[in-house]
């Protein structure tokens, strides 16, 4: 069977049979993805880090389909019900489900109505009204009645017990009429009696229909979120055209006709009491769950691609930067951290109400940037974070002298890392209100390293993530944060334990040991050195040393992503270009004049020597972007201050499937919606940007009692003119729930901000609206035809903080239903 995963994975991937068995050993042998795309490239033909994630996955998969496949074997092999064919049938199945649908006549089970009836004696008779329909029922039934079976109507019930369960245990019946369903079925929602002003939030759900195939992950998960909560009533069924297609097909393939014949009436009724007693309840609990799964794997990919460019984002550098963590009673925190992310000095300062300690609080401030050599401010997006930020343009303007320079971080995760284990040890006597300070700083420095210290799943840019696979999301997150890890490389005389325990082959254990050795015996000089730690031993070394580096070391190696295995292959290129190390290094004329071909031996082949090459010509490169700012609009301080038209400039805080949240400097996100991020057609926002992008938007409209900003990126768009208020609004017309834009019918709900999780409403006529209304057609968020063009689509933006480099939308989200808290 290894075979044949194998071969089913290179056929999956496009690839050969060879590079996937090659990349299995090594997985098996304890290789590390990260380590496998960058040093091993010969041996798996130069798979990226993307499939070998994906054939990770996959293998994981079919190796758990392997082990279920043998475990249904040796169960029907010990009932004495396996034969030739139905081996060959279980051997065939090509996913968990058709094994199922193949086990379940076997899989055991309470005692049914059915095999209550066989234990009668009665499947003798469900045998012959199926076989000859010519049979009077209730005459044949007559035979079968006896001690166990009172009379022919308790034995005409037994035997369609008995038709009933086989008809809904056909393997290639059920799994027809699932694909079948899957393609034309559709979920339909409804609001429970007395839930219509306690689940409110779930309004655009309360009479709703749509396709599967076109619900989007955020929907589905809003509504089964919905229904956890008691307000909605979810069923799945197929599309009222094509639910009489089904019972056909369930006779057809039984054999099942009318032709007038004594059992044609009893056994056409036989049928429609299998489909909708057995059938379409059994393809309604499959399609839920293959539905929920759909929308989980891409509520993963989104969370996982948003905390990618997350932690990817732009580091300030080795820069001084005091940290302010907001906050009105309480005062603001503030911590200065030296160019290293040492803690220099803390301090509480007063400047809002009650206190009002401005200028105070402003001369403080001032004293602590001169007294450390502060470059920049890093101002936490919670509470207070706008006042604060004044009060650093303040001090800004006062000191010029100081050069400073201010910026919006997220604080997202803060109190988590601030309250942690961790944390006490790291920053130990200190409070823990201050270290949420000491974050703040540090993830402006660096936000990779100060990130890896918080889970994940705390750091808020996720959708529905309360509601997901705890070890799905685990597994997907830890891949991205030990992806990201290795692709920047990581200091080892100044990295923490955590970030230690995120590089290739360093576990939690090692990462400690790592930074007890460095405490006892002073920084490593050479990566030699580090095999010196205790319990790190050949594997680890070789998973690790490429991805730990040691600036102004013994070696300029070391301080590159080459592999000690392949200093070897540098002496030899030392040799041939006459030269030593430190002219070689950077000398991008000399290096691109050197044939990687004459380099290569019986262990190190082309695409290692050209790698070599690279990064002798650019040693120790950090893949991230240059840090930028952006610049929050003066007097735009809230809300209330936007205007339609309003061109600003804004960090992008999340990307969703149906856009992105813009933060524009007034404690709300503004959604751009996916329609609004280009000129062109945007299928996945992330083709146009990223978490921590700086992005020009101009405001489309502002909903200031219900906290929602709508942003187009379409900055050449006509400005749209206010819409009429909501009360004196149209809504929309039967068979859709909320507003179609007009008196429209058949419509479909606000997809996405002002509903649960989405963006716009599409309108009468557009995009998962179905019907068409007084206004116009509006299509893909919505330009009205034929009328008033609206840019952006009436988006419905939720309340969320504003924050930088990704940060949280927790308030937004909620309101949408996409996050629990």
């Amino acid at each position: 069977m290894t075979t044949a995963i194998h071969q089913r994975i290179a056929t999956e991937l496009g690839v050969r049979e060879g590079q996937v068995t090659a990349t299995v050993d090594l997985l098996d042998g304890g290789a590390t993805v990260p380590f496998i795309a960058r040093y091993r490239k010969e041996v798996t033909g130069a798979l990226d880090d993307t499939q070998l994630r994906t054939l990770e996955e996959r293998l994981g998969y079919l190796r758990e389909l392997e082990e279920r496949r043998a475990a249904v074997l040796e169960s029907i092999r010990t009932q004495g019900k396996l034969d030739d064919a139905l081996e060959a049938a279980i051997l065939a199945a090509d996913s968990k489900a058709r094994l199922e649908d193949i086990y379940l006549p076997y899989k055991p089970k309470r005692r049914t109505r059915a095999q209550i009836a066989r234990e009668a004696g009665l499947e003798p008779l469900a045998d012959q009204l199926l076989g000859d329909p010519s049979l009077d029922p209730r005459s044949t039934a007559t035979s079968f009645v006896g001690e166990n079976v009172a009379d022919e109507q308790a034995a005409l019930d037994g035997a369609r017990a008995i038709l009933i369960e086989r008809f809904a245990e056909d393997a290639d019946l059920i799994g027809e009429l699932r694909e079948r369903m899957w393609t034309r079925g559709r979920l339909i929602a409804k609001v429970n009696d007395g839930k219509q002003n306690d689940g409110a939030k779930f309004a655009d759900y309360f009479d709703f229909a749509e396709p599967y195939a076109k619900l989007p992950s955020h929907r589905i998960l809003a509504m089964f979120r919905g229904e956890k909560e008691g307000v909605l009533d979810l069923t799945m069924e197929p599309e009222p055209e094509d639910e009489s297609t089904f019972e056909p097909r369930i006779a057809a393939r039984f054999g099942v006709t009318d032709q007038g014949r004594p059992g044609d009436k009893w056994m056409n009724d036989t049928v429609r009491w299998a489909w909708r007693t057995r059938v379409l309840i059994h393809l309604g609990a499959d399609l839920r769950v293959r539905l929920w799964q759909a929308a989980e794997d891409e509520a993963v990919r989104v969370f996982a691609a948003n905390l990618r460019d997350l932690l990817l984002a732009a580091p300030a550098g080795t820069r001084s930067t005091m940290g302010l963590d907001p906050g009105f009673r309480t005062g603001v925190k503030v911590a200065v951290v030296d160019s290293t992310g040492k803690v220099v000095a803390t301090d509480v300062i007063y400047p809002h109400v009650p206190q009002n300690k401005w200028d105070e609080s402003i001369h403080r401030l001032a004293a602590l940037a001169s007294k450390h050599n502060v470059d920049l401010i890093a101002i936490g997006n919670g509470t207070a974070s706008r006042e604060t930020d004044k009060l650093a343009g303040d001090l800004i303007k006062r000191h010029p002298e100081a050069g400073l320079t201010k910026v919006m971080v997220s604080e997202a995760g803060a109190s988590v890392y601030s309250a942690s284990a961790y944390a006490a040890q790291e920053l130990p006597g200190m409070d823990v209100s201050l270290r949420g300070a000491v974050s703040i700083a540090r993830r402006l420095q660096d936000p990779l390293a100060e990130l890896v210290k918080i889970d994940p799943r705390s750091i808020g840019v996720g959708q529905y993530q309360h509601d997901l696979s705890e070890s799905k999301l685990s597994k997907s997150l830890d891949a991205v944060v030990e992806d990201c890890v290795n692709a920047v490389g990581v200091d080892i005389n100044t990295a923490s334990a955590p970030l230690l325990s995120r590089v290739s082959g360093i576990t939690t254990g090692l990462a400690e040991n790592i930074v007890l050795h460095r405490d006892a015996n002073g920084p490593f000089a050479n990566r030699n050195e580090i095999k010196k730690v205790a319990r790190l031993g050949p594997k680890a070394f070789e998973q690790c040393a490429g991805f730990l580096r040691i600036p102004d070391g013994d070696d300029p190696l070391d301080s590159s992503a080459v592999h000690p295995e392949s200093y070897p292959v540098v002496r030899t290129i030392l040799a041939s270009a006459k030269t030593d190390i430190k002219s070689l290094i950077g000398n991008s004329p000399l290096l691109r004049g050197l044939r990687p071909e004459e380099f290569i031996t019986d262990t190190v082949g082309v695409l290692t020597v050209t790698d070599i090459l690279r990064e002798l010509d650019k040693p120790g490169r950090d893949p991230r972007p240059e840090f930028s700012t952006a610049t929050f609009k003066e007097g735009v301080e809230k809300i209330g201050d936007l205007e339609p038209g309003m061109v600003l400039e804004g960090v992008v805080t999340n990307v969703a499937a149906f856009g992105a949240f813009v933060d524009v400097g007034v404690h709300q996100d503004g959604l751009v919606h996916v329609s609004a991020l280009s000129d062109t057609f945007v299928k996945d926002p992330r083709e146009v940007v990223k978490s921590g992008d700086v992005v020009k938007v101009r405001v489309v409209e502002v909903d200031v009692p219900r906290k929602r900003i709508s942003l187009t990126m379409r900055l050449k768009d006509e400005v749209r003119k206010p819409r009429e208020p909501r009360e004196d609004r149209p809504r929309g017309g039967p068979g859709g729930g909320p507003r179609q834009g007009g008196a429209g019918q058949g419509g479909g709900p606000r997809q996405g901000g002002g509903g649960q999780g989405g963006g716009p409403r599409q309108g009468s006529g557009g995009q998962g609206g179905g019907g068409q209304g007084s206004g116009g057609q509006r299509q893909g968020g919505g330009q009205r035809q034929g009328g008033q063009q609206r840019q952006g689509g009436g988006q419905r933006q939720q309340q969320s903080q504003s924050s930088f480099n990704g940060g949280a939308m927790a308030d937004a989200l909620r309101r949408a239903g996409l996050t629990k808290d």
